[in-house]
């Protein structure tokens, strides 16, 4: 079984970030230490970030690519209609990985149950640390008067001081709003 990853993503004073590690193990061995594990898409309007299945993953970006180009960049309507095609497509619906999305306006994630959760705070994590992530990152977003990208970068340090499936290797796409 692969332990793919930590994402976690934050939205502060018009600036929204996702960061990832780099770390994929499988079982009780590190197979790589610099995956990058986000990616902009729609001409770079939309971030989206992965955990789970490295190439379901892939499958799942470029899946929902083709929605952000069906519905015009429109993160709402794209993330519905991958949702409900994850779902049902039977092919689709056996991919083991969840994704963070977000836009200028709109912080998401999505997963193969049908799933399209927007978050109460700002901010969501997903992953093998994204527990301690999140922790991190709501204590910062209440404390301090970070940014986005750098509550997202030190809320990562913080899973990967923690997690060993999560490294310090990490990589930050920001938008601003």
């Amino acid at each position: 079984m692969f332990h793919a990853t930590t994402i976690v993503a934050v939205r502060r004073k018009g600036q929204v970030a996702i960061a990832g590690d780099g770390q994929v193990t499988m079982e009780n061995q590190i197979i790589k230490h610099n995956a990058t594990k986000i990616r902009r898409m729609y001409h770079d309007k939309v971030l989206a970030g992965f955990a789970g299945s490295v190439a379901d993953a892939f499958a799942l970006f470029q899946k929902f690519e083709g929605k952000l180009e069906e519905h015009r960049g429109n993160l709402r309507r794209a993330a519905l209609e991958m949702a409900k095609d994850w779902r049902t497509d039977r092919a689709l619906r056996h991919l083991q990985a969840l994704m963070v999305v977000a836009d200028a306006k709109d912080l998401l994630l999505l997963s193969g149950t049908g799933d399209v959760i927007e978050p109460d705070e700002d901010v969501i994590a997903i992953g093998s640390g994204g527990a301690f992530a999140l922790a991190a990152a709501k204590a910062l977003l209440r404390f301090t008067e970070f940014d986005a990208e750098r509550i997202a970068r030190e809320a990562l340090q913080i899973a990967a001081s923690i997690c060993v499936y999560t490294n310090e290797n990490i990589t930050v796409e920001t938008l601003t709003t």
